[in-house]
Parts: structure tokens; sequence; C-alpha cells
């Protein structure tokens, strides 16, 4: 398994030591957590499981979030296990007395047996995984990485085409901020025969890291500006929102990015009959609800829950089983 930091290691156990980056699963990995995320369907439909009983997730967030930390929160509970949590920690934390996230770490390490982190900062969670004693899990490192949303949406594109091979995808919106779209790629890469079509403004268009990576692995992309054209070819349209907390102060840039790419009833009109919409949520303006959520080809709610399943698993394979 690729990865500098060792996270993923197949050794004497094949342990799975932390989850700070999307490049440290291969498909062999992939294919063993969404075995385990279909069980954990089951056992959220049976009221849960006693599995990681006296065992304690810390949710340390260093930047707002609803979906995830929740997410993360009742995957835990569901499993028996305990939660402590901070939320806004930049300002209520000892961050705010200048605290290094080294130290914070090796502190909270003491209180709990994984903890799940998310940070402003590109490369922290690689940060935290070098001091930590317990398992670190990346939940979002600024414009940086997010590679729990990247499994779920595997997961999910699998679940709702019933492939990954050969499938073509449109990601849509800000691709130079947007972690997910980027993490996504890292995992798409794995797989063969895709078609990846970036539709951006101009200023905020895929990062030529990513490009440069997909071009080494052999993964065909082009970019595009008629997002209607490009609906109309592929399985699955990636929709994100423009991030205006990544403009800082360049407004105008943001101005000028927002409210181009919109899917609508025209959209949805040139789709295919099988295609899905996907969003990593929230958004803002860039799906019109009342022409869209009721279609069933729009999926990013299902997507949001499929989160719930895959979390449980990664928690499971951290905690009890050691592999994956």
């Amino acid at each position: 398994m690729s990865g500098s930091n060792k996270a993923y290691e197949k050794g004497s156990m094949g342990r799975l030591k932390h989850v700070v980056e999307a490049q440290q699963f291969d498909r062999e990995s992939m294919a063993d957590i969404f075995t385990v995320a279909c069980e954990m369907e089951q056992v959220v439909q049976h009221y849960g499981s006693n599995l990681l009983n006296r065992r304690v997730m810390a949710t340390l967030f260093y930047e707002p979030s609803t979906r995830t930390r929740l997410s993360f929160e009742s995957a835990m509970k569901r499993l028996g296990g305990d939660v402590v949590t901070t939320e806004s920690a930049q300002e209520f934390s000892s961050a705010a007395k200048g605290e290094t996230l080294e130290d914070t770490i090796r502190i909270v390490a003491g209180y709990s047996d994984v903890i799940v982190l998310r940070h402003f900062e590109s490369g922290a969670s690689k940060r935290a995984a070098a001091v930590s004693p317990v398992p670190i899990i990346n939940a979002g490192d600024g414009p940086g990485q997010h590679p729990t949303q990247a499994l779920l949406d595997i997961y999910t594109i699998e679940r709702e085409i019933g492939r990954l091979d050969g499938i073509s995808i449109a990601m849509v919106g800000d691709l130079a901020n947007g972690r997910t779209v980027r993490s996504l790629c890292y995992l798409l890469s794995k797989f063969e025969d895709l078609h990846i079509y970036f539709v951006s403004p101009p200023v905020v268009r895929m990062g030529d890291d990513i490009k440069g990576y997909l071009t080494r692995h052999g993964i065909r992309f082009e970019e595009a500006d008629d997002l209607t054209e490009v609906a109309s070819k592929v399985d699955v349209i990636y929709q994100t929102r423009i991030q205006r907390e990544r403009f800082g102060d360049r407004i105008r840039d943001y101005e000028e990015a927002r409210g181009l790419y919109i899917i609508d009833a025209g959209v949805l009109k040139v789709m295919r009959e099988h295609a899905i919409i996907m969003h990593p949520l929230p958004r803002v303006d860039e799906i019109v609800a009342r022409d869209v959520d009721s279609d069933p080809r729009a999926a990013y709610f299902r997507q949001a829950h499929n989160g719930l399943y895959v979390r449980m698993a990664l928690l499971r394979m951290l905690l009890i089983e050691g592999t994956a």
C-alpha cells in the first residue's frame, strides 16, 4: 500500500493504523471496508451493537461540521462506544492559548481510543498521526483531503451504479479547494477505464497535482465548460458548492465563480436514466431542490447516510479487527 506515513500497513496482521489520506487505500482494502460496511447496515437495522463497549472516541474539530461529526458520533454510539467531543476547537480549546496540535493530540490520546480530527490546515492529520499512540481519522484537513468522504462516495457509486470500472463522472464546482473531489480522484485512480470531466469556473479549476496524478495512473480526464453537454454523457454528476470560506478576501473571485453551474430541471432532462447526482453537502444554491430532490437519480441523501455505515466499518476495523 502506498503512503509515506504507512497509515495502512500490511505487516504480519495487515493492521489499519490510521486513516489520513485516500492514497493509502487500494482496491483490496476498499473491498474489505465495503464488506464490513454492508454488515454495519444490518447492525443499524437491528438497533446497534455493543462491539465497542467501553471504547471512547474523541472528536476534535477545528472547523465547523454537522454531517461528518454527527455521522462519526452516531457510528460510535451504534457500536456501543462512548464519545467525548469539542466543537470550534480553534477558539474554545488550548489552541487558543497557543498549544501546538501535536501536544493537543498527545493529551487527547490519553482520554480516548481513537481521535477523529478536522483541521483547517492541509496535512494536519499526518502531523497528528506521527505523534499519536491511538488511531487518527482525518475528517477533513482544510483544502487537502477528506478520505472517509471519498470512501463513502466510492461505496455509494458502487451501490448505485453497480460497478466502478468503466464509469464516467463529472466533477462540478469548486475543484481547486474541494478536498472531497481531490480525495475521490485518488480513489478513482485505482479503477480501470474511467473518464473524468472537470467542470468548473476558471478561478477554481482542478489543481495540477491531481491532474498529474491521474495522468501517471492512466486515468482519462478533460476540462469542460458546458455542464448540460457533459451531463448527457456521464454516469455520475458529483456537484460541489463554491466554498466562500476558501476565498479569503478574494470577494471578486468568489462572486465570479458562484452560480455558474447549477443542477436544475434542464440538467435532469438530458441526464441518462441510470445516472446519479451526488453532493458531499452542505449545498447552497448549486442544486435546485424543487426540481431535483424528488428525482430518483438524486443520490446525495442516500450518499450521506452511507457515511454512517462506512465510518462504523472503519471504527470496527481500527479498534477491534486490526485487519482490513
